[in-house]
């Protein structure tokens, strides 16, 4: 069975699930080059299609994902989408117009569908599939956080964990908490768009003068420069309360922005991020206890777009279990969901397979590669190891392009479409974050390391793999001040965790490890702060003219910069 996934949101995109297994998944922004591109993933079908060598006619379900009001006057008129996406990437000037339609989003997305709304999404989605001949294939249209719970619960590898799942808002609900038990989904509480703690952090990454949807990790970094708030004394921490399994917020809509902007006047910024980070952490922490008090089952399988914050899933790694966090936590990731819906109401006996890789997307061949290089002007060669040449450069203090096979789904970089550089070289992360990856001086990079040396460098190591950088950890004392160029000011990291298999990512670490003893390197995404990761050659090829990198190493070619 094939069933190919949608979503047509923010973030938009599609993936192929074949019988249970994840083939393809790509997003429309990596095609588009627009950021967080939000329209009807047309290139995104194609491009899956391509990758498993299939037409349209080789598919058996189409399901796409949220069918609130929000989203059905998005397809109805499709230019509302666009006016949106430009004041939330604020493209435009701030005007008393962009301020009433941000604010009539913030409380339209908040209205949950009914039978009208399924008519209608029936309607418009088929004749976006029309001309690309699906129109005529089976339509699925899924709900928007049981999509986010189906790529927590069955891609983790579990067979039984508390699912939740929680985001902005999405079909009216803000999240959701569900049992996982013996590879079935049990649904136990919802909670409403009204008490949204996702809309309450990017209101919060707003009124700090950045993009929602977007900036909300910057939000997090910035937190980290504040002193310490005690609870008493942090005034968004009564915004919200946990109460019989579910969030409940004190304070919605424009009272709430007003509540936050009277805060924020009075506040230094960063501490406003603390307080709001505080709060994040703190009222999952309860809700999260409270709900594996019920399902009496402490392995965590966690999905929606609060699930970015790796500080919040440190915290709830502490509550005992294995905690898998599935890698495109956000709406970007609502197409694999919805797709693994359909799979499980048609084929219930089939089982989804473990996602163990995000490498879903484009791949070049050999000549492809060499002709982009041929033709971009920069001195070039073949090398027999990869692997040999990048840490030779990193060691001697060089920035690379890492530039290998299928690219990656989701917002990391993975080693596929990677920036590197040294992780113990003093003044690395500014050389970055200003000359090249040009972002506030205050965002800190992560690190890849080899899974094996991970108790050394890791202070709460739990002996659990993270391969997908999807949680927080704490660098030991004894190698903290060797690795401050990936860890934040507190000592805290985001660390990939690579291990045996892996290709010529792994072979690197591994040389890196034989001269400087550690398998680590600082990883980074292959693109300019605000512009998608790197898709093809070319891109890759265009982003060394614009930056001071060292050298590119895309497949087995080797393209330095003119001395």
């Amino acid at each position: 069975m094939v069933i190919l996934g949608l979503w047509d949101g923010h973030d938009a995109g599609a993936a192929l699930l074949m019988d249970g297994k994840l083939i393809a998944a790509v997003n429309e922004e990596r095609l588009s080059r627009r950021k967080l591109e939000a329209c009807f993933p047309r290139q995104s079908i194609a491009t899956c299609l391509d990758l498993a060598r299939i037409t349209p006619r080789d598919v058996d379900h189409v399901a796409i994902a949220t069918r609130d009001v929000a989203k059905t006057l998005a397809r109805l008129i499709p230019e509302t989408r666009e006016r949106y996406y430009q004041i939330r990437r604020r493209l435009t000037p701030p005007t008393l117009g962009t301020r009433i339609t941000h604010r009539f989003k913030h409380t339209i997305t908040q209205w949950p569908g009914f039978w009208g709304t399924d008519i209608l999404n029936r309607h418009l989605v088929k004749q976006e599939l029309h001309p690309l001949g699906l129109g005529d294939h089976p339509l699925h249209i899924c709900p928007h956080h049981p999509c986010h719970a189906a790529t927590a619960a069955w891609f983790s590898g579990m067979s039984d964990a508390t699912v939740l799942t929680l985001d902005g808002v999405g079909d009216g609900l803000s999240g959701s908490a569900s049992l996982l038990s013996d590879g079935l989904l049990h649904p136990l509480v919802t909670i409403g768009g009204r008490d949204s703690l996702g809309l309450f952090y990017e209101q919060v990454t707003h009124l700090l003068n950045m993009r929602e949807l977007e900036d909300e990790g910057k939000v997090m970094a910035l937190a980290d420069y504040a002193p310490p708030c005690a609870d008493a004394d942090n005034a968004l921490l009564n915004l919200f309360k946990v109460e019989k399994m579910t969030i409940r917020g004190r304070l919605h809509g424009a009272a709430l922005v007003h509540y936050l902007r009277s805060v924020l006047w009075s506040t230094p910024w960063e501490r406003f991020a603390h307080m709001a980070q505080q709060t994040m952490e703190t009222i999952v922490e309860q809700w999260a206890s409270q709900v594996i008090a019920t399902t009496r089952n402490n392995q965590l399988a966690l999905a929606g777009g609060v699930f970015a914050n790796i500080r919040l899933n440190a915290r709830l790694r502490r509550l005992g279990g294995k905690c898998f966090i599935f890698p495109h936590m956000g709406d970007g990731g609502l197409a694999v969901g919805a797709a693994a819906l359909v799979q499980r109401q048609r084929q219930p006996h089939t089982p989804i397979q473990p996602l163990t890789h995000v490498a879903l997307g484009d791949a070049f061949s050999h000549d492809a590669i060499g002709s982009a290089v041929q033709a971009c002007g920069f001195p070039a060669r073949e090398v027999a190891n990869p692997a040999v040449c990048a840490a030779k450069i990193i060691t001697q203090g060089g920035i690379i392009g890492w530039f290998q096979g299928r690219m990656e789904y989701g917002p990391r970089a993975l080693g596929q479409r990677s920036l590197l550089a040294a992780a113990d070289q003093e003044g690395m992360r500014d050389r970055l974050n200003l000359a090249l990856k040009r972002r506030a001086w205050y965002q800190p990079f992560c690190p890849a390391i080899l899974e094996e040396d991970a108790p050394k460098i890791l202070l709460d190591y739990d002996g659990l793999c993270n391969p997908f950088m999807t949680m927080g950890y704490h660098l030991h004392p004894a190698v903290r001040s060797k690795l401050a160029q990936v860890a934040s000011i507190d000592g805290s990291c985001r660390p990939q965790m690579v291990r045996p298999g892996e290709g010529p990512f792994y072979d690197l670490l591994k040389i890196i490890q034989s001269t400087s003893g550690y398998g680590v390197v600082l990883n980074t995404s292959f693109n300019l702060h605000g512009q998608p990761l790197v898709r093809t050659p070319r891109e890759a090829l265009d982003m060394m003219r614009q930056t001071p990198l060292s050298a590119l190493i895309i497949g087995n070619f080797l393209v330095e910069r003119p001395s």
